[in-house]
């Protein structure tokens, strides 16, 4: 027997067939707010250790407003209006605003990107750059970490007299929770200092993993930078696997970032009874499945649920393939996973992009990995992993596979929206 199940993949989805006996773990039932607008404005004016926002600002300040680029799902165009008002409501003129993309090392915006994620009226009457990690000409020094890492911001942002970080908050792969001073380390920060604390050594430490945050060095240090640059505000959301807004966190950003983590946690960390011979997973669709390089997060889903020698099926569209030069160049140094772990956990060994081949690694080292998207068979073999032409196809056949070698149906676990739903064995 089978169902049907529907897969977030690209902008228009998946329904594949699978065995009846699966089972399919689904966030948390979060409901939305009420008012999503109003929702916003009042976090505003009622902040969490913090004064009001309008209180904050003064009509001389210069303002930096650091947003999330496009492969993240942040609901700008809500949370950044009412910001907006308020800091004109405060007499600050408009070309005294400065949005930031904080774009990290990924690829800049496009114009009809900029204007999906804010609206035509925003992208017109404000002025918006994207952050260049690479471009040390656009860096200011503001630090040396304890661990003795030089830290270089955006100057744009760094210079700025008010400083507001936005963004959402879900589980992320490596830094525990994305949302507040990531925005910062890695959003705004030059290529060698994110490249020092997504080192192989960071990401290596059994701390660093999904919805984990004390003793993370990843985290404990991109909140660390984030402060040291003393950011005026915060405001992050949280949301649903509707893209709904299911909270609304602002003030200090310590305090409303783990105000914000506890109402991610509650929604994403999923129990599962043990661990399965074979678990699909999805990216969640557009726009965070773009590429082969944002989609590794739903394959590590996949990980976090599958048995030593399973097998794993991700569904991520990867549209643009995948995604990152840096990180392709690295993917296709080596001949396999295996060795490519060996390259880039040697003393001395540093490159961009590193880390998404070594999370990617740490996967494959568990389990197999089949992935459908509108790649090629040629690119995805290149990238070492195996072509997957139909979700349910390749299921029923690892399925039969099993059968044949055990005598038994394997077990199978279905993720569809990937992150927001972390596997966490029930003890």
């Amino acid at each position: 027997m089978t169902m049907k199940v529907h897969l977030p993949y690209g902008k228009n989805g998946l329904d594949v067939v699978l065995p009846d006996y699966a089972d399919v773990f689904l966030p948390a039932h979060s409901p939305p707010v009420s008012d999503p607008n109003a929702a916003v404005r009042e976090a505003l004016l009622s902040p969490i250790k913090s004064r009001p926002l309008r209180e904050l600002v003064r009509p001389g300040d210069s303002v930096a407003v650091v947003i999330s680029d496009i492969t993240r799902p942040a609901p700008n165009r809500v949370i950044i209006p009412p910001i907006l008002e308020t800091l004109a409501g405060a007499g600050v003129p408009r070309e005294r605003v400065k949005i930031i993309v904080g774009t990290g090392m990924h690829r800049p915006s496009t114009r009809d990107e900029l204007e999906t994620m804010l609206g035509a009226e925003v992208v017109e009457a404000y002025p918006i750059v994207d952050h260049v990690a690479r471009d040390e000409s656009t860096l200011a020094f503001l630090e040396t970490t304890k661990r003795g890492i030089e830290v270089w911001l955006n100057r744009d942002y760094l210079s700025a007299s008010v400083k507001i970080l936005t963004g959402f908050i879900e589980p992320h792969i490596f830094a525990g929770f994305s949302g507040g001073g990531k925005a910062v380390l890695p959003g705004v920060a030059g290529a060698k200092t994110i490249l020092r604390n997504h080192s192989y050594e960071y990401l290596a430490n059994p701390r660093s993993k999904w919805c984990v945050t004390d003793g993370n060095p990843i985290f404990e240090e991109a909140r660390s930078v984030a402060l040291a640059s003393r950011p005026t505000f915060l405001l992050n959301v949280t949301q649903n696997e509707r893209q709904e807004i299911t909270g609304v966190f602002a003030g200090e950003t310590a305090a409303a970032h783990d105000a914000g983590i506890a109402q991610a946690a509650r929604q994403a960390l999923t129990p599962v009874p043990h661990l399965f011979d074979i678990a699909v997973a999805t990216n969640m669709g557009w726009a965070a499945d773009l590429n082969l390089y944002q989609s590794m997060k739903g394959m590590s889903v996949g990980g976090e649920a599958v048995k030593p020698g399973g097998a794993i099926v991700l569904a991520a569209e990867c549209a643009e393939g995948i995604g990152n030069d840096d990180f392709a160049s690295i993917l296709f140094s080596g001949p396999s996973f295996e060795a490519l772990m060996e390259k880039i956990s040697a003393p001395g060994f540093a490159a961009d992009e590193q880390w998404g081949v070594q999370c990617m690694g740490l996967v494959a080292g568990k389990a197999d990995i089949w992935v459908k998207s509108s790649m090629s068979r040629k690119l995805t073999e290149r990238a070492h992993m195996r072509y997957c032409a139909d979700v349910g196809e390749t299921v029923s056949t690892l399925a039969d596979d099993f059968r044949r070698r055990n005598g038994a149906d394997p077990t199978v676990a279905v993720f569809p929206y990937g992150q927001l739903t972390v596997p966490q064995l029930k003890r």
